[in-house]
């Protein structure tokens, strides 16, 4: 009886009409044979799924994302949310990044290799993936990645000559700022500086807290001594300052202290702090110098040495 039904719908719909109720059945049998038929407004429109493979080729990783998260609706003509991208490149960006870290000289004189500087560019991430033709599947991070430029052999004999020299005194009763010296000497001690590497106090030396064994003694705070964490290292930042300008090492970075200090001559200070002022400076000869350190009986002593051919 059904089937009946149907097939009168259908003779009435290339004839004549006869009511309500068998329109609407005509109608339904219609969309079912052609869909193409009725109105696109009448079809529920789906979203089309773009999930993109990110791959970091240096760590041998690789990120799948939906881009649907992040703005694209492929019937909508809605573009990809920038700034939700600029997020996710930070993200990424903190697991990535690598500072630069020089080759060191141990005790024995055998060299410890420095670390690579490996950067996420994420301008260029976002700028990539705002490029994307639309179903594009896989994209190659942006990564670049700067190798120290000192070798085991270029470290052989580093330590022969001094070719710069600067000690500074401070009183040793004062057990915080000793202590703060001695962390912060003992941080650049044996740093070795390629041709043409830089070096930044702060980020070498890190961040002065309580869990790294800093403690706190006066420093200098808008003009005024204030009690502070790490007091004090401005007294090794000075005196590297000192004996790297004696070795004819460059300047990029110096700030003064606010008001004059007694263990340097007048504006031959370095003043330092984390998120602040840093001192840093660059070697501009063909060939590598080392730092080296001392702190004994209430003196700090800063040189210079390389290898005296190279110095020839």
């Amino acid at each position: 009886m059904k089937k009946t039904i149907v097939l009168s719908s259908f003779l009435l719909l290339v004839g004549c009409t006869n009511g309500v109720q068998e329109q609407e059945e005509i109608s339904s049998f219609v969309v079912a044979l052609h869909p193409s038929s009725v109105p696109t407004n009448h079809i529920e429109k789906k979203d089309v799924i773009w999930e993109l493979v990110l791959f970091d080729t240096y760590n041998n990783e690789q990120h799948k994302i939906n881009l649907n998260d992040y703005g694209y609706m492929n019937n909508r003509n809605q573009a990809l949310n920038q700034e939700q991208l600029e997020d996710l490149a930070s993200t990424f960006a903190q697991s990535i990044d690598t500072p630069l870290q020089n080759a060191s000289l141990a005790e024995d004189g055998t060299i410890i290799p420095g670390q690579n500087r490996v950067i996420l560019s994420e301008k260029e991430l976002v700028e990539l993936i705002m490029d994307l033709e639309r179903g594009h599947e896989e994209l190659q991070m942006p990564i670049y990645v700067t190798e120290p430029n000192v070798k085991e052999e270029d470290v052989i004999g580093i330590d022969e000559l001094v070719i710069g020299e600067y000690k500074t005194y401070f009183d040793a009763n004062v057990s915080g700022r000793t202590v703060n010296i001695e962390l912060s000497a003992e941080a650049i001690d044996r740093v070795i500086l390629g041709p043409g590497d830089s070096f930044s106090f702060n980020l070498v030396v890190g961040e002065r807290t309580v869990d790294r064994g800093y403690q706190e003694a006066m420093e200098i705070v808008n003009q005024e001594f204030v009690m502070g964490i790490g007091g004090g290292i401005c007294q090794t930042s000075s005196t590297l300052f000192n004996a790297i300008d004696d070795a004819g090492l460059e300047i990029v970075e110096r700030y003064t202290h606010s008001r004059e200090i007694g263990y340097v001559p007048p504006g031959r200070d370095a003043t330092v702090s984390w998120g602040g002022p840093d001192f840093k400076f660059k070697n501009p000869y063909p060939y590598p110098v080392i730092l080296k350190t001392v702190v004994e009986n209430g003196s700090i002593t800063v040189q210079v040495l390389t290898n005296e051919e190279n110095h020839l």
